[in-house]
């Protein structure tokens, strides 16, 4: 509920932010980004002898998907802050994500933590001769209990 509040916050100092020559980056909330980069470098270790293109198998509940998980919850509240974002400030957080390559990193972990076939087991209607559910065809539904 926090994250597309703190934008605003920003947007104030947006006009501090003017003419200058150089290609200007601004971070993300700094907790938020302190907690990636440390999620990065642990998430690394985890995955550093699997190459992209095959993938390696968490098991749930263990440390490693815990691990996992917050990561990826982690870039849930980034991306959700992103949203809230206006346009200008977009471009100056992307500068910081680029500068300190954070998304090539989830994509570089996100190739490598994809199941080879993202089949969906959870509770489905079974109706015959209809596709098959993957994780992209259906909603998935994370509440915490």
């Amino acid at each position: 509920r926090l994250m597309p509040e703190l934008p605003k916050f920003d947007d104030e100092d947006l006009k501090s932010y003017g003419d200058e020559e150089e290609e200007l980056a601004l971070s993300p909330p700094a907790a938020l980004m302190s907690i990636l980069a440390t999620q990065e470098l642990l998430l690394e270790n985890i995955l550093e002898c699997i190459p992209v293109g095959e993938f390696a198998v968490i098991q749930p509940l263990s440390d490693e998907f815990c691990l996992v998980l917050g990561y990826l919850l982690t870039w849930k509240l980034t991306l959700a802050f992103f949203k809230a974002s206006s346009s200008q400030l977009r471009v100056l957080y992307s500068q910081y994500l680029r500068r300190t390559k954070s998304l090539n990193k989830l994509l570089y972990h996100l190739f490598r933590l994809m199941p080879e076939n993202p089949v969906f087991s959870g509770p489905t209607s079974e109706v015959p001769n209809k596709d098959t559910k993957t994780f992209f065809t259906e909603e998935l539904h994370l509440d915490v209990k």
